[in-house]
This record gives structure tokens, sequence and C-alpha cells, in this order.
């Protein structure tokens, strides 16, 4: 099984380690056509704590780090603008 890797946006730092991450995904309704956004929300384990408020990251499935922890940080894509 492969690993899934996701884009999301940081929305919370307040933890040491963990980042909370949400992934916005568009779905097509299989009968009426009509695209609605789903957005899910990950704690992510971020070792460095490098990760701030309003980046783009990649994130990676992972085996549990804690109970509700299951993905790890890969790297940051864009540094929000403050």
């Amino acid at each position: 099984m492969a690993c899934r890797e996701l884009v999301g946006t940081v929305v919370s730092n307040k933890s040491l380690c963990t980042r909370i991450v949400t992934v916005e995904n568009r779905v097509s309704h299989k009968r009426y056509k009509k695209i609605s956004s789903l957005t899910k929300r990950y704690a992510v384990h971020d070792s460095l704590g490098e990760a701030q408020v309003g980046d783009l990251v990649k994130i990676k499935e992972s085996a549990p780090i804690s109970k509700t922890k299951r993905w790890v940080l890969v790297n940051i894509l864009e540094i929000a603008s403050t």
C-alpha cells in the first residue's frame, strides 16, 4: 500500500510538535453533478516546529504517532505572507 500525500494549509500551531492542517477536496455529486468542497482537518507531526499558520504544506501518511496523529510534515511549499 502506497503512502498518501496531501497538500493543505496550516490553521493551528498551538501545540509543541503538532500542527493542524486543513485539506480541501472538491467532489462532484454522482447524480446532480454539483461540485461541492469538503474540508478535512489532520493532526500533523512537525518535529522541528517550522510550519506557521497560513503556510501551504505537503503531508504524508505514517504509522500512528499518538491518539490522533497519523500524518507527518514532508515540506513547506509556500510560506504565508504576514
